[in-house]
């Protein structure tokens, strides 16, 4: 019985190049080892790809050449290993593009609907933009878009603008603020009734289809929940950070803790700027110095140090915010009161998590995001 030399089947082997390697599968390391006893082969190959009708050639290849070259009646052993490339610190994110003149997009978001997350924004960007900022809004709520209501622009509609040879929509301007909501484009009384693929595609055209020109701020007024939409801005844009507003109640903040943790997972990765307590306390107009905690007290607070991140401010239940949204002239526009104080405060600190944000960590990047079963899923 004729003895297999390993030296001969190596040889013969070089005469075989695997697909996508442009060196023979012996040079190019794709061959880890070789046994040869008696009649008998065993080869070991590693592969790059997992395509079964690219492995199942190369092992015919392997068979026949070595049966061809080496001894006809070989028996031949193949035992093939897909090769995992090793995976980079962050696997799930690519680099996102930004938004020509946008220098930071930041997300106010809440586990919870109810908890006031439209008013905090549309008085914030008001703030920003009587600091200096040049600021705009995005309502990214699509099934219940209530930004026009709150800059009393419900009635208004985006125009288009000629820009760079490309029609784009000019945002809605009011108190500095440049806005752009779903709600422009449905009747007061008509329900939003779309699936995920269609809000995304509605929230990518209000996203890349404006000429927001120059802004220090966009604030992205999220929808509650952890859902779809969230997903697609965080696939479309590098978030710079995100805000989370909650209640103090139990209920609102075990929501907000899912928040923070869909922002914090591995697979998404963006920064929380920090927590925002709305609806604290209730002081009544007859009784300024007194604060009744109706709804728990500073449990937002506590949340955010138990999960390490800052705690921004908390604001009053005051009859005048609600009053003031629904009325299109955020509380924030009145000079010299005690709550101006308190959003003034609370933007100041949203600036400065921005700030450090900026300085110590790396552009965030976009998600990038799979479409499975007609659903989303981070990949």
């Amino acid at each position: 019985m004729m003895k297999l030399n390993k030296s001969d089947i190596l040889q013969a082997l070089e005469t075989i190049t695997l697909p996508g390697e442009g060196e023979n599968m012996v040079t190019s390391g794709a061959v880890t080892n070789v046994m040869a006893f008696a009649d008998e082969v065993i080869v070991d190959i590693t592969m790059a790809t997992p395509a079964m009708h690219i492995k199942k050639r190369a092992e015919a290849d392997i068979i026949k050449t070595i049966q061809d070259k080496v001894f006809k009646e070989a028996k031949v052993q193949v035992n093939i290993t897909v090769a995992v490339p090793e995976k980079p610190s962050n696997p799930n994110l690519i680099k996102g593009k930004p938004i020509p003149g946008i220098k930071n997009i930041v997300a106010i978001a809440s586990g919870k609907g109810g908890v006031g997350k439209s008013t905090v924004t549309s008085n914030i960007a008001i703030t920003l933009s009587k600091m200096g900022f040049k600021v705009g809004v995005l309502d990214a709520d699509i099934y219940g878009p209530s930004i026009p209501i709150m800059f009393d622009l419900a009635t208004e509609r985006p125009l288009s603008i000629n820009v760079d040879g490309k029609s784009k929509m000019k945002p809605v301007e009011n108190y500095g603020v440049k806005v752009l909501s779903i709600g422009f484009f449905t009747k007061p009384d008509q329900a939003v009734i779309w699936r995920g693929p269609m809000a995304s595609k509605a929230l990518n055209q209000l996203i890349f289809d404006a000429a927001w020109g120059e802004l220090d701020f966009m604030l992205l007024d999220l929808p509650p929940g952890t859902g779809d939409i969230h997903l697609s801005i965080m696939q479309s844009l590098p978030i710079t950070g995100a805000v989370v507003v909650s209640t103090p109640q139990t209920v609102a903040l075990a929501d907000a803790k899912k928040g923070v943790a869909m922002f914090q997972q591995e697979s998404i990765d963006v920064p929380v700027l920090g927590i925002i307590e709305n609806m604290a306390y209730f002081t009544p107009a007859e009784l300024p110095e007194n604060k009744y905690y109706l709804f728990g007290k500073e449990g937002a607070k506590h949340l955010a140090e138990d999960l390490e991140i800052p705690f921004l401010g908390e604001l009053p239940l005051i009859q005048s915010i609600r009053e003031s949204g629904d009325a299109g002239h955020p509380v924030a526009l009145q000079e010299g009161t005690a709550i101006e104080d308190i959003f003034i405060d609370i933007t100041k600190n949203v600036v400065r998590e921005t700030v450090k944000r900026n300085k110590t960590l790396p552009p965030t990047e976009a998600v990038q995001i799979t479409t499975m079963a007609g659903c989303s899923a981070v990949k």
